[in-house]
């Protein structure tokens, strides 16, 4: 194993995880806009990561975006301003359970990542000093 893989798989991972955060929490800071019947709802988006193949640098990467459905939720709102004649507008079709679950694991996994990425820096510390 070269010197440093493991620091280097440590920050794909850390760079993997915060977009994944950076997604789930665009998806909560937007579940509630609301959308007039003839545009798109806000779609939720989920990121695809994928491990390294073989010959590429190791670790983890963002493969890229899957998002949800462009028609949402169909609600009647009739004293919203964007409501159509018969009072529907459209919301994102997110659930913030899932959202709040999807958040916890990017954090425990951004958290590993870190803290695999310091015991890394430490033995490459402790190798260092052998030598003195």
């Amino acid at each position: 194993m070269p010197m440093f893989d493991a620091m280097n798989i440590a920050s794909s991972g850390l760079s993997t995880n915060r977009k994944w955060l950076d997604a789930v929490s665009d998806n909560i800071a937007n579940i509630n806009d609301v959308s007039a019947m003839d545009e798109a709802a806000f779609q939720e988006r989920f990121v695809v990561a994928r491990a390294a193949s073989y010959g590429e640098p190791k670790g983890t990467y963002v493969a890229g975006n899957m998002w949800g459905d462009p028609n949402g939720r169909v609600v009647e709102m009739p004293d919203h301003p964007l409501a159509d004649a018969q009072g529907r507008v459209r919301l994102p079709d997110i659930n913030l359970g899932d959202q709040m679950a999807q958040l916890m694991m990017a954090q425990r996994a951004y958290q590993a990542n870190a803290s695999s990425a310091e015991r890394a820096k430490t033995t490459y510390e402790a190798a260092i000093g052998i030598g003195k």
